[in-house]
């Protein structure tokens, strides 16, 4: 019985699906099972998988049902005390597991634990880095407003989909079927990232959360609009949480016309109050994610207000232009 469950997910993958496979086969941690699901692929990316001739990996073929499906039968069939997510074109890091193991087994209130990641596009390895919060209070705060893992960096406790549940397969409520779950888990257990680069996360231009597609912006709204809920204890349907939760993705479709920053900054203080008291921790702890998020949202209001004014400048580089004379002026 390995101590780790490792899903890995397969659709038309063969761009990158052989690294992907090797960098899991060659983590220094070495007690895990690795499931391969191949979701209905039409290129050669069974054969792929099929080629690694290693005792711990597990292939399955299945007709094409989608992500959430995929990933909750491979929840299903697989025995680890801990489960991680792979995806196909992403890389792990040798000490990935090591590392994570390390530290669930070290702080055994957290259910879920992410880590940084570097961008890479294609096969270049670009100089940005997905940082996100790591500690449990500033993370749950700002998973009021959006995802801040990185999926194919998740380790989960399997106790923790035995008290949550597993993916939505509801089709109205993914993409995004990671943050779904996600805001489920933080209502019940502490969550984490680690600061170390323990992934490269590949950029995919066409990926749904990148390139605008309706459904992914839709949902992403309304699910921070139920951690809002959650948090202040407010209706997710009130105008105050409806606009706050668009306005944050930089949708001004639908926002109600006399709201007021006001109102948005109470929610915002509300929410880290709240945080505050359901995880007996000081509000100091929040406060400056609290200010953060407050100049993000007015800066995001003004813009509302002028009708995009401020992205268009931004846009077409005005703002770097002034930013850059007012401080020639400073100096």
């Amino acid at each position: 019985m390995p101590i780790l469950s490792v899903i890995l997910p397969v659709y038309n993958g063969l761009p990158y699906l052989k690294e992907a496979i090797s960098s899991i086969l060659s983590q220094s941690f070495l007690d895990f099972e690795l499931i391969i699901i191949d979701d209905g692929s039409t290129d050669d990316s069974g054969d792929v998988a099929r080629s690694f001739h290693d005792p711990r990996v597990q292939f399955y073929r299945q007709q094409n049902k989608g992500l959430a499906a995929t990933l909750n039968w491979g929840i299903s069939i697989c025995c680890g005390e801990y489960i991680a997510r792979q995806d196909q074109d992403d890389v792990s890091f040798p000490l990935r597991f090591e590392r994570q193991i390390e530290f669930m087994r070290a702080n055994p209130e957290v259910g879920i634990l992410g880590s940084a990641a570097e961008i890479w596009v294609g096969n270049e390895h670009t100089n940005r880095v997905l940082r996100h919060p790591t500690d449990d209070v500033s993370l749950r705060f700002a998973m009021l407003f959006n995802n801040y893992f990185v999926h194919s960096s998740m380790m989960i406790r399997r106790t923790v989909f035995q008290s949550t549940g597993y993916y939505s397969e509801d089709k109205g409520k993914q993409p995004p079927e990671d943050y779904e779950l996600w805001s489920r888990v933080m209502r019940k257990f502490k969550i984490a990232n680690l600061s170390e680069i323990l992934m490269a996360y590949r950029e995919i231009p066409s990926s749904m959360s990148r390139s605008g597609v309706s459904p992914f912006l839709v949902n992403l709204e309304r699910i921070s609009a139920e951690n809002l809920s959650w948090a202040t204890g407010q209706s997710r349907d009130s105008p105050a949480i409806v606009a706050l939760s668009k306005l944050h993705q930089g949708d001004f479709i639908g926002i109600p016309k006399d709201i007021r920053y006001k109102e948005l900054k109470e929610i915002v203080g509300s929410a880290a109050e709240n945080l505050s008291e359901k995880s007996n921790t000081p509000l100091e702890m929040l406060r400056v994610e609290r200010d953060k998020m407050n100049r993000q949202i007015l800066y995001k209001y003004i813009d509302y207000r002028t009708g995009g004014l401020i992205a268009f400048l931004r846009r077409h580089g005005v703002l770097d232009m002034i930013r850059k004379r007012f401080s020639r002026f400073a100096t």
